[in-house]
């Protein structure tokens, strides 16, 4: 076998231009699939990122209307009947489902209706929370400026708030914030932190579509009180939120649904109940949309492949007729027909092979040169380029199969009469 891959290499050297024009087709073909699964593997892995986040690994569970698929506004909409705050009960067998890391209760509102103050500055369109003590750590949020809650705000029931870094930012123009009181329904609220996601993420927008697919995404700021103080800015007794952290991204969707089936069994009714917000299944069907587009590039780019095969034993077919006499001489002096064939094939898999090699290296460069002109994420796979040129030595093999076989089965002494 050794020796066979050596004279590959020196047959394919001693006709350098005509090997490498033999090769074009193979290096053509591989270059576009690798550059076109590149851009697919990089799009996808951007689509689940834009829907899924930083990679937290969270999913929350918020109420919706059963003919809806926006979360129910109560600041809108009103209290819902029948759905209770979550029971401890409750909380604890969340707690207790498999690929739970840790899980969070909180109410929610958007201050549409209702906006904060601080001296003449207003903030409206905001979100508000009414969290517990495991908020933050679920949700993978730090403390930029000043303290988190303690256990005594809300033992104490203070009029406490944390803002995030957008609302802080637009509250005060990167003055601290830390003491300040800002203003909420004629109830003052001391700020005494600041915080952001430990992992900040803005989804990539490249068109109007990716903009109106992720604008949720985008948020105009937060503001976080103790969960204790909730009934004296809007109600009691009003529903909640659950987020809950898992263990892997695979399982958000299941553990969501595990999840929003424990918090339909305290209570629900027709009209509005539980679900988990899934955004792996999202990610998922814009992802099979945008493979199902690009498969139809893929099988164009392997017709190049094809004619890559194709020239493949045509110059197979040449070289076999250059070497009639050498092989008439190796089969006169006892070399037998299988020596004769693998010598050939040996040859056909290794000039694909070194064009696989030539376009898995071409197919990164236009994968690069795509993205710098596009702003197309891409994202090379080790084992498709592995692939890649195995199947590309495969057609050397499958294409050279006719030439070797027409070598081996020469007889001897025609072939040295050969002129």
């Amino acid at each position: 076998m050794i020796e066979n891959i050596r004279l590959s290499f020196q047959g394919i050297w001693s006709h350098k231009l005509r090997s490498f024009l033999t090769m074009l087709g193979i290096i053509i073909g591989i270059a576009a699939i690798i550059s076109i699964v590149s851009t697919i593997k990089g799009t996808n892995e951007q689509i689940k990122l834009n829907l899924i986040g930083s990679g937290n690994n969270v999913t929350r569970v918020q109420l919706y209307r059963s003919d809806s698929d926006y979360p129910y506004e109560m600041e809108y909409e009103g209290l819902p009947d029948g759905i209770p705050p979550i029971s401890d009960d409750v909380y604890n067998a969340v707690l207790d489902l498999p690929d739970v890391v840790s899980a969070a209760a909180y109410n929610r509102r958007t201050s549409y209706n209702s906006t904060f103050y601080y001296g003449n500055t207003e903030l409206s369109g905001c979100e508000v929370f009414g969290i517990d003590n495991a908020y933050f750590s679920t949700c993978s949020y730090s403390v930029k400026r000043g303290r988190a809650f303690v256990p005594r705000d809300f033992n104490n029931f203070r009029h406490v708030a944390v803002l995030d870094s957008n609302a802080a930012q637009m509250f005060f123009q990167g003055a601290d914030p830390i003491g300040k009181t800002i203003e909420f329904k004629s109830i003052a609220l001391v700020v005494v932190g600041v915080v952001e996601p430990d992992k900040k993420f803005e989804p990539v927008i490249n068109s109007i579509e990716d903009y109106y697919t992720y604008a949720n995404a985008q948020s105009s700021g937060a503001v976080f009180v103790p969960e204790n103080i909730w009934p004296s800015l809007f109600a009691y007794d009003e529903p909640q939120e659950i987020a809950v952290q898992v263990t892997h991204t695979e399982a958000m969707s299941t553990v969501g649904e595990s999840v929003a089936d424990l918090l339909n069994s305290q209570g629900a009714n027709e009209n509005v109940l539980y679900k988990a917000e899934d955004t792996l299944k999202q990610a998922q069907e814009l992802q099979e949309l945008n493979n199902a587009t690009n498969q139809q590039l893929i099988w164009i780019a392997s017709i190049s492949l094809l004619v890559g095969g194709i020239g493949v034993m045509n110059i197979m077919l040449v070289s076999v007729t250059e070497r009639t006499r050498e092989i008439g001489l190796k089969k006169a002096i006892g070399a037998k027909k299988g020596r004769i064939l693998w010598q050939f094939l040996t040859e056909a898999a290794v000039l694909t092979g070194l064009g696989g090699l030539l376009g898995v290296g071409a197919g990164i460069g236009m994968a690069e040169l795509i993205s710098n002109l596009t702003s197309a994420p891409v994202s090379i796979s080790i084992p498709f380029i592995l692939l890649a040129v195995l199947f590309s030595m495969a057609i050397g093999i499958l294409f050279g199969l006719l030439p070797s076989v027409k070598a081996s089965n020469l007889n001897p002494i025609d072939a040295l009469r050969h002129e």
